[in-house]
């Protein structure tokens, strides 16, 4: 009678530990890898870091000469018009996608993942491709002068003005499909019923979805602006693909100030420190999403 009480406390112990043991390499190595090298990068943002690491702690100095830079508060300002555009772009096509493939359209089938392809794609690619695309010398400008339209310019990846315009345009094609399945999916868990009390009260497809339909969308709202945000944030490779972070400085962004100062520049502390503040934008956008999130499953 022993025995088998004994097998089956021994059982139930291995099916407790069981998920613990298989987890536990994947937890180990996210803790050192992840949160251990944010550790040492704030680490490194309080210290005389320049070629290389220094362990010598020299207070908020790296943080004051990083807010005293010009180059900072360009790849900050840039970084203001391209998120703005981007998350703003992205969400008025995603959305204006989204309620169009809603409207059970022939060929929906084919159209989603036409849409959702370049999300596919890397940043490397859509940035070498775009590059190709906005070229004068290769791309469309060219393409007009060989159709015979001689007075097209289109040099706006030469001019400093607009080149970050050419950043938004080449972001938003491959992200803005990804955010039309996210309202697509919130479109389809509306309840028809609901919709369809509203057509009988006589409510126009204009107030049914400004007041219905795109209310109940606040999650994917939401949630489409985090992700945007986050990207936006930490755009590197699609940067250096596609401009290199110029001409000049007229497409830097944080996240290359960040490396080129850590590892071109000799500036690791100051490089250091921009990682840091880029975290901790990343975080002030993530923590009241986290928030609602909790406040509703409580709910």
């Amino acid at each position: 009678m022993a025995q088998p009480a004994i097998q089956t406390d021994f059982r139930t112990r291995l099916q407790e530990w069981l998920p613990k043991l298989v987890l536990s390499p994947s937890v180990a190595a996210v803790m050192v890898f992840v949160y251990g090298f944010i550790a040492f990068t704030v680490y490194l943002s309080f210290s005389k870091s320049k070629m290389l690491p220094n362990y010598d702690l020299i207070g908020l100095t790296n943080y004051t000469k990083l807010w005293g830079l010009s180059a900072w508060w360009t790849a900050i300002g840039n970084l203001a018009i391209f998120a703005t555009l981007y998350i703003v772009i992205c969400t008025v096509i995603g959305l204006t996608l989204a309620i169009l493939l809603d409207q059970k359209i022939r060929g929906e089938g084919m159209l989603r993942p036409i849409y959702l392809y370049p999300m596919a794609l890397s940043f490397i690619v859509t940035g070498t491709a775009w590059k190709w695309i906005m070229d004068p010398g290769i791309g469309i400008e060219n393409t007009m002068h060989l159709w015979g339209w001689e007075s097209f310019e289109f040099n706006w990846i030469k001019d400093r003005n607009m080149a970050i315009y050419t950043v938004v345009i080449a972001a938003v094609w491959q992200t803005s499909g990804f955010v039309m399945s996210m309202f697509l999916a919130g479109l389809r868990g509306i309840d028809n019923e609901i919709l369809k009390a509203a057509q009988i009260d006589g409510a126009s497809n204009w107030a049914l979805y400004r007041r219905i339909v795109i209310p109940l969308l606040r999650p994917a709202f939401l949630s489409a602006f985090v992700i945007l945000a986050h990207l936006a944030v930490k755009s590197y490779d699609l940067i250096i693909a596609l401009t290199g972070g110029g001409p000049g400085r007229a497409t830097e962004l944080p996240a290359t100030f960040m490396y080129s100062y850590t590892f071109t520049r000799n500036s690791m502390g100051i490089g250091a420190a921009s990682a840091v503040i880029m975290l901790m934008t990343i975080a002030a956008i993530m923590t009241p999403y986290l928030y609602a999130e909790l406040k509703e499953k409580k709910a």
